[in-house]
């Protein structure tokens, strides 16, 4: 009789599958390693294993323990699917970013799901990042896995999705291309294969609202490069400790949207039906291969994970049509309203000191209703005639108070590429405007009212 001894034992050697349709026009083979064919439809199967394994080893898991872990959903599977194997209880913090049917499925597995808001930084306590920790803080004989910056992730691809791409490749490989995310996957591979072949080319794929591409290029982490976006599974407001920037050679930038588009057409047309970051790092990696590929070379394309993950996002018609991502046809985008907004309407800001009587001034004489807030150049906050003037008529007194006393949350930053659909859903009562920053790095503010001109001019 032939049959593995756990679920475990089914992960690994997942095939390489050509590209015939996305790639026409491509000098080369394209080649995609998909990962969902592991049991818990994704590579992070692998890792999630290593980690356990070597938490075992080291005495940091105990028989009866609890594993906790943050996740965008596709490790906790990993690990619920070990823990089911070795005997333990799961605890899970998510962003309510990530799908639905994510959350669902961690629950049909046993475990504990605790959702966070997806918009504060990694050091608030509220982040899917701070609440893991402070769980396996609370909680007796619980690890706290931290795929971040836990080396076994890296080596689990090193010691596995490394050897197997060499071989079926039999060594011809000259690009690897992979999503970026906690860094284990494409530095793992990238290490293994660079040790065979130094040659070897790794290019990483990076979501706008990411910090890695520019970290990389310059060495500078910067927060202005940091603002909300909606693929799932790459880029990070943080530098894990297994992303190692030495293994990565280039980086591309990819959009939510052409993400998207092309998670459905690889569905569509080569019969791969994956995730939604698998869209990014095809998409990334066609565009760099138009450029650099040549005939005899061979890209391996690393496919994280299955479109069942995403039904209820981008293989959902509804919510690809109110995203602005369904249709081919162009949409406006941020910088589609930049664009056409005046070179002459400057950002204009005031200071958290200024007088609250002053500010009302400022605002009455320019025309608006909202200012963002700045202090040694930095968004520290924002203010509306509205509230100051409800400020006013409490105290009139408050005149001559400082902005900073009155002021609001700073507007969100959003990313150049984001439609009008996105821009809308992002604006409400409370949050009346948004920032961009644009490629020179200026500031622009995008109101209710400019969103009201792009959509009827």
């Amino acid at each position: 009789m032939k049959y593995y001894e756990s679920i475990l034992d089914t992960i690994g050697n997942t095939p390489l599958v050509k590209l015939n349709q996305v790639n026409k026009g491509i000098k080369g083979t394209v080649l995609a390693k998909v990962e969902y064919f592991n049991p818990g439809h994704s590579m992070k199967d692998r890792m999630a294993r290593k980690m356990i394994e070597d938490a075992e080893e080291k005495g940091l898991l105990k028989p009866g323990g609890t594993i906790i872990e943050s996740t965008s959903g596709n490790t906790g599977m990993g690990l619920a699917l070990t823990a089911i194997s070795k005997g333990y209880k799961c605890i899970f913090t998510l962003a309510d970013k990530q799908s639905r049917e994510k959350i669902d499925v961690l629950r049909a597995v046993g475990a504990e799901v605790i959702v966070c808001p997806t918009n504060v930084p990694a050091s608030d306590p509220r982040s899917y990042y701070s609440v893991a920790k402070k769980l396996a803080q609370e909680t007796p004989n619980s690890f706290y896995c931290n795929q971040y910056d836990n080396l076994s992730n890296t080596e689990a691809h090193y010691e596995t999705t490394g050897p197997e791409i060499w071989e079926q490749t039999e060594g011809k490989i000259t690009h690897f291309v992979a999503g970026v995310g906690t860094g284990g996957s494409m530095c793992g591979i990238a290490r293994y294969l660079k040790e065979k072949n130094p040659g070897v080319i790794t290019v990483g794929i990076d979501s706008y609202g990411s910090v890695f591409k520019k970290y990389k290029e310059s060495g500078i982490f910067d927060p202005k490069e940091i603002y909300p976006y909606l693929t799932e599974g790459i880029g990070e407001d943080i530098l894990p400790a297994n992303v190692d920037f030495t293994l990565i050679d280039h980086f591309v930038k990819v959009t939510d949207k052409d993400s998207a588009i092309m998670a459905r057409r690889l569905s569509r047309e080569e019969g791969l039906f994956i995730g939604w970051s698998c869209g990014s790092a095809v998409f990334g990696a066609l565009e760099y291969a138009r450029k650099n590929l040549k005939e005899d070379d061979i890209m391996v394309i690393l496919l994280p994970d299955h479109g069942t993950r995403y039904l209820g996002k981008i293989y959902n018609d509804t919510w690809m049509k109110d995203h602005g991502f369904f249709e081919q046809r162009h949409y406006a985008t941020a910088a589609d309203i930049i664009k056409s907004k005046s070179h002459e309407n400057k950002l204009l800001t005031i200071s958290k000191d200024l007088p609250i009587g002053d500010a009302i001034k400022i605002l009455s004489r320019e025309g608006i209703s909202q200012m963002p807030v700045v202090e040694d150049g930095e968004f520290v906050g924002s203010i509306t005639d509205s509230r100051l003037l409800s400020r006013l008529i409490e105290n009139p007194e408050y005149k001559d108070d400082p902005v900073g006393a009155f002021m609001e949350d700073p507007l969100q930053f959003v990313g150049m590429d984001n439609t009008l659909d996105v821009l809308s859903s992002l604006m409400n009562k409370d949050q009346k405007a948004v920032l961009v920053r644009d490629e020179y790095n200026e500031v622009h503010i995008i109101t209710q009212q400019d969103l009201l001109v792009a959509m009827t001019g």
